[in-house]
């Protein structure tokens, strides 16, 4: 698929009727996410008939991207019921091939045991994360964490450029391969009441991550 149509594709996504803070709900942008899964597919041949799996997948805008990719199974993961309830009701406004490819789930990522049973389960994991700026400080690594679990081949995610020291430590620390993709300036609109501005860019690394032929358990 040519970017464009991707894109004209992925715009009929809507976001967040009622973000929350509380989850750091921002929705990533058509311009953004088009153009990581256009990468993702094909540079890297990390979607195209892959089971992936979508971590904090808000309204779904990744997850359905990546079905229209041609990802053969994606789920969809966030531990918020109206984010969940939005993105069933954007993928119903896609055929039923698509529909038929994505499951989602409302289920919290910090909750360790409950996703152990599905480690090494995907091939590639997807995930904007939390930065952790206003509360859950680390949250990002947890989520990032959980997705290098639950993937056997390579994690895309996004994350602040003013972590990318630790995030590259981390990385290390984890025996995982690890490339910075691309900065690019992540404009956030004004959604919420302390807001001051009507839009703010914030530098964002694009990442992707990949297992060694051997790794040894994570631990943050």
């Amino acid at each position: 698929m040519k970017l464009k149509a991707l894109e004209a594709l992925m715009s009929s996504v809507d976001e967040f009727a009622d973000p929350k803070v509380s989850h750091e709900q921002y929705a990533t942008s058509v311009h953004i996410s088009s153009r990581m899964l256009f990468t993702i597919d094909t540079t890297f041949d990390d979607l195209r008939d892959k089971s992936v799996a979508d971590l904090g997948c808000g309204s779904g805008r990744l997850a359905i991207g990546a079905a229209l990719v041609g990802a053969k199974y994606v789920l969809a993961i966030d531990c918020d019921f109206d984010a969940v309830s939005q993105m069933v009701a954007n993928l119903a406004d896609f055929d039923d091939d698509i529909g038929s490819r994505v499951d989602t789930v409302c289920a919290d990522i910090t909750d360790e045991e409950f996703w152990r049973p599905f480690h090494n389960r995907f091939d590639t994991c997807l995930l904007n994360p939390p930065f952790g700026t206003k509360s859950n400080k680390g949250i990002d690594m947890i989520f990032l964490k959980r997705a290098l679990e639950l993937s056997t081949n390579s994690v895309y995610s996004l994350h602040k450029t003013s972590t990318r020291q630790h995030i590259l430590r981390k990385a290390s620390e984890w025996s995982v391969n690890v490339e910075v993709l691309a900065q690019l300036r992540f404009d956030l609109p004004k959604v919420y009441k302390f807001h001051k501005h009507s839009s703010v860019d914030i530098e964002v690394d694009f990442y992707r991550f990949q297992h060694k032929p051997t790794t040894k358990p994570l631990a943050l």
